[in-house]
């Protein structure tokens, strides 16, 4: 087969057909009269897109949060996913549906506010591809119309909607055929706003040539077309950047005169001498942003009151314009410091809705974004709790110490992160975290982390990546780091670092008493010697010795030595065994049988206590010294093999850990 032939059977030619559809207006009328969600407005289209991917909800500490898919960017398979910010984005898309029903959001500015680094470009980002996206499909449908001029037929420089070709009590009395048409349609069918000046000059000389038989001019004049959202085209996307004052122009807003069609037209009032090509021009009928909005010059800012207000806009040498599109900016703290403090701008603080997007505050969602980025790392191995660790010691710069006694910093951070702490109920972390209301704001941003993961990946000469190159590496970055603005944060944020290798000795540790640990067997044997003791104690009665026969009471220091593993203090001995033998007791009823999976303090407190028999056969320590016999390598090979078969380690990082977890105990350096 011809290489083009094969090109050409794998093109969708309908597909195309239907996205370039061009017909007469009554063939448009007909299409409205099916379906009137072609005449909605871009908040409506914004908020039915978004929710068009669907959503589901769940329950965070009590408090019922609404995920929409949307925001996991199923357009490029996650590239751009925003985690764990349901919060903010629910604030979002309340908005854009307050705006849809036309309730007032939809005459103000929508702000993102927020630290650098905390996701605000990527929101704006997601909402401009998914409107492109939406726009390709039948349900996303709009159209815009072309007038027949001697050149060929020209586009409405505004894109406009075909409907303000009609005057308003016409417009209006096919609304209301709609109306009774269409009575359960969500949105209110109404269709505001009138012709861009280039496009009343087109119907004014069409209406002279039919002698105002505005129906002729309908038919013959006139072409309606599907319209396609794209930035790139700069079709119903716009995106503006703020330069230097002295290169900031207001008609890169609004458009300017095209001066070699004066010469053709004679005049620079005339709209064809005009290019109607200004940002908040060609994002009529989808969406504006306006990056790091504040740093825009207060004229460009006069301009954003009227566009947002009064939806309409004003280029040079004409009326008034209508436009109808979501403007929306997006800026950091001391900008918005700065616009607070300004009472000049008053007007625009009233006409602006602000939405923080702060950064995260859970470590399970801060790891996604590094997951994301170095899931497929090439020729090396990132070890276990490496991207956890980094995103542990960036969320503890962002958090507010605890005002409550007897409660740190990391404990707090474990709370937030949905991990169980005795005394702590849900309740009580929502009013912890109500205690702070800034947190989130401020802290280190996600891209420093990233930054300095990245350094590590390429500078470093090992196979493998472990938690201590990386947070050596933020350790040495903050002696430079640009934002930090006083030398008491920056040793705040290197104090934080070594509470993190603290509770990074403890998980390793904890992890490779389980690899020794891990033999089902004798742990089974000690979980049921442990069960007849308390069976026996609960219940009053005595122990059969397996060895002498004899009948013995129940072996307290046995008991006892697992139970102190998990902290059950003396006065509590009596109520966890009760505790133990009331669930077996109900399982038993159920016709089920109790194992010590079945319970997770026992069964840590299990691996704990036969971690505890069996390190000294093992001998660790000999790892310290260099001196390994042929039988403890044997043994450390079987727990090397075990981490890395159950987790995630590689040969190299394996060795790496069970030699620091050695020295540990060498120096007897546990919490325990």
């Amino acid at each position: 087969m011809k290489p083009l032939e094969q090109i050409r059977r794998q093109l969708d030619l309908e597909h195309y057909r239907s996205l370039h559809w061009e017909g007469s207006f009554e063939a448009y009328l007909n299409v409205l009269l099916e379906d009137p969600r072609p005449l909605r407005t871009s908040y409506q289209r914004l908020h039915d897109m978004i929710v068009s991917y669907g959503s589901e909800t769940y329950t965070h500490f009590r408090e019922p949060v609404i995920h929409y898919r949307f925001f996991d960017d199923p357009l490029e398979n996650g590239r751009d996913a925003v985690f764990g910010l349901d919060k903010a984005l629910m604030k979002l898309v309340a908005f854009f549906k307050a705006a849809a029903y036309q309730y007032g959001p939809e005459r103000r500015i929508l702000l993102l506010h927020g630290p650098v680094g905390s996701s605000k470009s990527t929101i704006a980002r997601l909402l401009k591809k998914g409107l492109e996206v939406y726009s390709r499909t039948p349900e996303g449908a709009l159209y815009s119309f072309a007038w027949r001029t001697e050149e060929g037929w020209e586009p409405c420089p505004m894109h406009e909607e075909p409907l303000h070709l009609l005057p308003t009590k016409l417009r209006e009395e096919f609304l209301n055929t709609l109306r009774a048409r269409h009575p359960d349609y969500p949105y209110p069918i109404e269709v505001e706003g009138d012709l861009c000046p280039a496009c009343r000059f087109y119907m004014r000389e069409a209406l002279q040539k039919y002698e105002g038989d505005l129906a002729a001019v309908l038919e013959n004049e006139v072409r309606v077309r599907r319209l396609i959202l794209s930035e790139k085209d700069r079709v119903g996307i716009g995106t503006f950047q703020p330069k230097d004052e002295k290169n900031q122009d207001s008609t890169e807003l609004t458009g300017d005169i095209n001066y070699r069609k004066i010469a053709v037209y004679g005049s620079d009032s005339d709209p064809r001498a005009f290019n109607f090509d200004g940002e908040l021009n060609i994002a009529n009928r989808g969406i504006v942003e306006f990056i790091e909005i504040l740093k825009l010059d207060v004229a460009f800012l006069y301009d954003l009151l009227t566009a947002s207000q009064e939806h309409k806009i004003k280029s040079k040498k004409f009326a008034q314009t209508d436009i109808d599109e979501v403007i929306l900016g997006h800026t950091n703290e001391p900008e918005y410091k700065k616009l607070q403090a300004n009472e000049f701008m008053e007007a625009f603080r009233d006409r602006t809705i602000k939405i923080d997007v702060p950064y995260l505050l859970r470590v399970s969602d801060e790891v996604r974004i590094y997951q994301r980025d170095f899931a497929r790392v090439r020729g090396k191995h990132i070890a276990p709790h490496t991207l956890e660790m980094a995103a542990t010691w960036a969320v503890l710069t962002r958090l507010e110490p605890p005002k409550k006694a007897g409660l740190n910093l990391m404990q707090k951070l474990k709370l937030y992160d949905g991990k169980l702490m005795p005394g702590w109920t849900e309740e009580a972390v929502r009013e912890l975290m109500s205690e702070a209301a800034r947190e989130g704001m401020e802290g280190i941003s996600p891209r420093y982390v990233q930054d300095k993961i990245s350094n590590v990946l390429v500078t470093v000469d090992e196979p493998c990546i472990n938690p201590f190159m990386v947070m050596n590496e933020l350790a040495e970055g903050l002696k430079h780091h640009s934002l930090i603005s006083n030398e008491q944060t920056r040793e705040r944020y290197k104090a934080l670092l070594e509470e993190v290798k603290s509770e990074y000795a403890e998980i390793v540790k904890n992890e490779v008493q389980r690899a020794i640990a891990t033999d089902d067997e004798a742990l089974q044997r000690l979980f049921h010697n442990y069960i007849d003791h308390i069976r026996a104690y609960v219940l009053g009665e005595r122990v059969k010795n397996p060895y002498t026969g004899a009948s013995e009471p129940p072996n307290e220091r046995l008991m006892r030595s697992v139970e102190e593993k998990i902290e059950i203090p003396e006065s509590r001995k009596d109520d966890f065994r009760r505790e133990i033998m009331n669930y077996i007791g109900a399982l038993s009823l159920e016709g089920k049988s109790f194992t010590y999976k079945d319970n997770e303090r026992l069964r840590r407190a299990l691996e704990m206590k036969l971690f505890e028999d069996q390190k000294d056969t093992i001998r660790l320590s000999a790892l310290v010294s260099g001196a390994v016999d042929p039988e403890t390598q044997a043994k450390i090979d079987v727990v090397k093999a075990r981490l890395t078969q159950d987790y995630g380690y590689c040969e190299h990082c394996a060795s790496g850990v069970l030699e620091f977890v050695a020295s540990i105990f060498a120096r007897g350096d546990t919490k325990e």
